[in-house]
């Protein structure tokens, strides 16, 4: 095991290179101007050829993907060119609240998704697989930003038991933040569940159907217990795959419910930074989001031999 994760580690290394390149090599090619932005669009072009030479914008694109490499290395991600901060500090302020947000999404979706799909497999064909069913596929056709303009519509203006939009710390006060959060994230949850629900219910369908589950019926074995201890166990693994990929999604494209509820993440600061031409913000966010999915998929290959024994002999 401990191979495997050194192996896996050591992919990762020309992977983030080659994402490096080509994020760096893509983003010279949106339009505008990041020194006539900050300008102004009425700044002389003295003061324009000033901002191009103090942020090293009129370098060569070699030696400026160099220049930032060699930061990159040393944990450096260069500075905003709007604010001047850090973009270390920029991630290090709205990573948390999306890391939060889409934690307490996926606890969601995994909770109301696994179940139903459970339930959905083991009464196939009856009346509450449909229903199931169709609460699934009304959460993969319902928008999450619709969904949230509703839930504010109902929970905040018409019930008022919930705050409408904005976030408050976790340590300032986490019953504030818990109350500011579940809305946003049961809009996210919602939404995922039912893919969720769909790959579960198809992966214990073709579990149930197995000889190992007859037999374990066939020795007396309590149902809940063929069903949470041999048949889930080993249908988690699509459900794994799966819901590392949508936590990741979760992470990077949260934008449009955090746009809602007024919720400073990590979304907001990447659509912000495309908006302004804020280069550095922008290569330090995508490449962010490629680690962020490149440790969830390690994560998940680690799931699949503490789930399922015999990968751990492979």
């Amino acid at each position: 095991m401990l191979r495997f994760l050194l192996q896996r580690l050591a992919l990762m290394v020309p992977t983030i290179f080659f994402v490096s390149v080509i994020v760096f090599s893509l983003q010279q090619l949106l339009p505008g101007d990041p020194a006539l932005t900050i300008a102004g669009d009425e700044a002389s072009p003295a003061v324009v050829a000033e901002i191009r030479a103090k942020y090293h914008l009129d370098d060569p694109l070699p030696l400026r993907y160099g220049k930032w490499i060699a930061g990159l290395a040393h944990g450096d991600l260069g500075f905003s060119l709007r604010t001047q901060q850090p973009v270390t500090q920029l991630l290090a302020q709205k990573v948390p609240v999306t890391v939060e947000l889409a934690t307490l999404a996926m606890a969601v979706a995994l909770t109301f998704g696994v179940l139903m799909g459970v339930v959905a497999a083991i009464w196939r064909g009856s009346a509450v697989d449909y229903i199931a069913r169709s609460i699934a596929l009304f959460g993969i056709s319902m928008p999450s930003f619709w969904l949230g303009i509703l839930s504010i519509l109902l929970f905040s203006v018409k019930w008022r038991v919930l705050p409408a939009s904005g976030s408050v710390s976790l340590i300032e006060d986490p019953i504030e933040n818990l109350r500011s959060m579940i809305m946003p994230a049961t809009v996210l949850g919602l939404v995922v569940s039912g893919v969720i629900m769909r790959h579960t219910r198809s992966a214990m369908i073709q579990v149930l159907s197995n000889d190992y589950v007859r037999t374990a019926r066939a020795k007396g074995l309590a149902e809940r217990t063929v069903i949470f201890v041999h048949a889930l166990r080993n249908a988690a693994l699509p459900i794994i795959t799966l819901g590392a990929l949508e936590f990741g999604q979760l992470l990077s494209g949260t934008v449009l419910t955090e746009t809602v509820f007024s919720i400073p993440g990590f979304g907001k600061l990447v659509v912000d930074a495309v908006f302004n031409r804020d280069y550095a913000v922008v290569q330090g966010a995508v490449l962010c989001t490629a680690v962020v999915f490149l440790l969830l998929n390690l994560f998940a290959d680690l799931a699949y031999a503490f789930v399922n024994p015999r990968l751990r002999t492979q």
